[in-house]
């Protein structure tokens, strides 16, 4: 719908009213075709016409057939023309009694103090923010109790989705370990699915490696070659299972951490230094949030014998890792 003609200042040409609600045109277009030569281009406001169109298709003007595909943006030099009307305020019957450029309306509206919707912020205590013609209705224990009962039932349908995730992961790993315990049963029963059995196992943890980020070793005298016991299970193997380490390789993974279970490149202190060049070429991987790094065997196929165990080794350091 335009805009009442009497809320602007002087005349109005007529050129720039709405044939249909004969108002001053709001959000103008006019009916105009690139493929049709004989389009009438009267100018119309937007929701006018599209009302009209869905009742009869024709332009209310000269009965010439359109429709809403036709309707097309009014020239400049007509949105021109209607920005530089001087028009009041919509809150005019609230006080405002500013005159401004159409086209600077909607900016004005949204500052305008007069404006009962314009939203203002409790300054009784609560601080919500609320319309600004509800603000003598408004109870602060009221709104700040709407506020909380909708935290509320947030933090009621995160729990509820939390259950159902774990629930669904909780039977996720049950499945997982029902079939590894069949795979293990086969294994024992028949050599060609212990052979199958395996390379799931390895894919396995390759795949839990992959998600491991890698890690630099700045300092490798840091090493400590003989971990407690306490500093093995309590920090490095709980990491693990935290962080998906496959169970199968787990076990063997705390039994490397100590210099006894590596390979004899690593055996001793003297062998450590002569082979320290080769340390660089190791693929290591971070052990989330502690100073160790995992050296797995499929990530490093390419080290001597000498160098290697299967699955692989930790390493646990006092400092130097990145």
């Amino acid at each position: 719908m335009g805009f009442d003609v009497h809320r602007f200042q002087g005349d109005v040409d007529e050129e720039l009213l709405c044939p249909i609600c004969s108002g001053v045109l709001e959000d103008p277009v006019q009916v105009s075709d690139v493929l049709q030569a004989s389009a009438c281009e009267h100018a119309f406001c937007r929701v006018c016409i599209n009302e009209w169109i869905n009742r009869q298709p024709t332009c209310p003007l000269d009965r010439t057939p359109i429709t809403s595909a036709q309707l097309r943006t009014v020239p400049r030099i007509l949105r021109n023309l209607l920005s530089r009307l001087c028009i009041n305020c919509d809150n005019a019957m609230y006080g405002c009694q500013t005159m401004v450029k159409l086209n600077s309306l909607t900016t004005h509206l949204e500052e305008c103090e007069f404006n009962p919707k314009r939203p203002v912020s409790c300054e009784q205590g609560c601080s919500v923010i609320i319309p600004k013609d509800e603000l003598k209705d408004h109870n602060c224990v009221r709104e700040l109790r709407k506020v909380i009962n909708v935290q509320k039932q947030k933090l009621s349908d995160m729990k509820r989705e939390l259950t159902e995730q774990q629930f669904q992961m909780n039977e996720q790993k049950r499945e997982i370990n029902l079939l590894k315990d069949f795979m293990r049963a086969m294994r024992v029963s028949n050599p060609a699915m212990r052979a199958i059995a395996d390379q799931m196992e390895r894919d396995e943890v390759l795949r839990w490696s992959a998600t491991l980020p890698r890690a630099r070793v700045t300092r490798w005298g840091g090493m400590i070659s003989t971990p407690d016991e306490l500093l093995q299970v309590t920090m490095i193997r709980r990491t693990l299972s935290e962080h998906n380490c496959p169970p199968n390789i787990i076990d063997e993974l705390m039994e490397n951490c100590h210099e006894r279970k590596w390979p004899p490149g690593l055996s001793s202190l003297e062998t450590r230094q002569n082979f320290r060049r080769q340390y660089e070429n190791y693929v290591c991987k971070r052990v989330p949030g502690k100073q160790a790094v995992l050296v797995l065997h499929c990530d490093n196929q390419h080290m001597p014998e000498d160098m290697m165990v299967e699955p692989g080794l930790v390493m646990i350091f006092a400092h130097g890792i990145e």
